[in-house]
């Protein structure tokens, strides 16, 4: 044979070999007791967190529906407050103008304004009572000795005393001055006037 040989085929790179996991590592026993209790410690604090802020929103909730529920109260309170004032003071108005016209009809006292129906006396939009006349009316029909004549419409309620008649003699205090003089003159010079 010869020596012309052939050389040997260049072997193909070996496979690697196979790596295998690394051998775990251990933890002795306290030491993962001792991370189990840490974690249920931080656990139990995160569940004590979630129930306080759970607690506290549950409560906020709370306040927040007593606060509006106060607010509602407060304003239907106002209202009421606003509509009795609004009210008394209407009231006010028409007994004023009530015992104006109960004057003006002839009412001896007011007093009697309290025997009255007041249901159809109402103050209108503009101010004014209406009713009371009707209402007054209606009050002297059914209770006549509640009113006397009507009073003349005048600043002066009383009327000016009768003039003297010829022949009658004359008070002092009806007298003018000029009146008062010369009687005085007369009954000095023995007349009577």
């Amino acid at each position: 044979m010869s020596d012309d040989t052939i050389p040997p085929a260049p072997q193909p790179p070996a496979p690697p070999a196979p790596q295998l996991p690394p051998e775990p590592q251990t933890f002795s026993r306290e030491y993962v007791s001792e991370l189990r209790g840490e974690n249920k410690t931080w656990r139990l604090k995160a569940q004590a967190a979630e129930e306080a802020a759970a607690k506290a929103k549950a409560d906020a909730d709370a306040a927040t529906a007593a606060a509006k529920a106060a607010e509602e109260k407060a304003q239907a309170d106002a209202a009421a407050a606003r509509t009795a004032a609004e009210q008394a003071a209407n009231d006010r108005i028409i007994r004023a103008e009530l015992k104006a016209a109960a004057i003006k009809a002839g009412m001896v006292d007011l007093d009697g304004l309290k025997l009255a129906d007041l249901s159809a006396v109402k103050l209108d939009d503009t101010g004014n009572v209406t009713g009371a006349d009707e209402m007054l009316a209606a009050l002297k029909e059914s209770k006549p000795y509640l009113f006397s004549a009507p009073q003349p419409h005048s600043s002066n309620p009383t009327p000016p005393p009768p003039a003297p008649k010829p022949g009658d003699k004359k008070l002092a205090k009806d007298m003018t001055p000029e009146e008062f003089q010369a009687a005085r003159r007369a009954i000095a010079a023995g007349r009577m006037p």
